[in-house]
């Protein structure tokens, strides 16, 4: 298994430049929300089918790639829920997550093939900012229960709301993209082809960590789910619960 990937050769590094632009714009605090909603939703779009095409031009031996993997640290505050951010972003990706964390650090390292490992540490790089910007004005609401939960509560499971809300977008734009071109040239279906590349990557992290174990679901008490889940959609990536998502824990 290699260190870190460069993009395979023959997928078109201007559309990964578009990527990058319009993540910027996104980004722009003078963005209305509107504007973010549509430059995040042509960036997932466009991802997904740098995606597709990375993975149809090694299936049909015009380039080769390798599995990968790229170590990143995540700092605190919030940082066990920014790493659940990182899994979700990589998993609709093809990619897989090993969180290592200790009172000093956290490490969250990253398996996948080149194209898919770009992808994910610029998503997940955009949408970390994005977030972040966010979470230091959100707070509790007012009542009873408001005034009596602490900002770090409500904080979390915001976050929580976030990454539930990117997961399932990224799925969409992803099966979206798989739909718009559901075979090769030759014939092949892209989504067995883009199975069997999943298939591979689960297997090289078996490989390399055969003590793997499940990280257990955590059961946040804040109530900021929902306004973060809010937010997460108008980010223009999605719904689903993040306990369903894989994390492996090395031991």
């Amino acid at each position: 298994m290699t260190g870190p990937n460069v993009v395979a050769p023959g997928v078109s590094e201007s559309l990964l430049s578009r990527v990058r632009k319009l993540l910027v714009q996104a980004e722009d605090v003078g963005a209305t929300v509107g504007e973010a909603e549509a430059f995040n939703a042509k960036a997932a779009q466009l991802i997904a089918r740098y995606g597709i095409d990375a993975a149809l031009l090694v299936s049909a031996g015009r380039t080769q790639e390798e599995i990968g993997h790229r170590v990143i640290v995540v700092d605190n505050p919030y940082r066990r829920d920014k790493a659940h951010l990182l899994t979700s972003v990589a998993e609709p990706l093809r990619c897989q997550t090993m969180h290592s964390y200790d009172p000093d650090r956290y490490v969250v390292r990253l398996y996948g093939f080149g194209a898919d490992l770009e992808r994910v540490e610029l998503l997940y790089t955009s949408l970390l900012l994005q977030a972040t910007r966010q979470l230091v004005n959100v707070r509790p609401g007012g009542g009873w229960y408001g005034e009596h939960e602490s900002t770090a509560a409500y904080r979390r499971s915001w976050l929580a709301g976030f990454t539930t809300a990117v997961y399932t977008r990224l799925l969409a734009a992803e099966e979206r993209a798989v739909a718009e071109q559901p075979a090769t040239a030759n014939g092949t279906s892209t989504a067995l082809v883009l199975r069997d590349r999943g298939e591979q990557v689960d297997a090289a992290v078996r490989a390399a960590h055969p003590g793997l174990r499940m990280m257990r679901r955590r059961n946040l008490s804040g109530s900021g789910r929902s306004d973060g889940h809010g937010a997460g959609t108008r980010a223009d990536i999605g719904a689903r619960r993040v306990g369903r998502t894989r994390t492996a824990l090395l031991r």
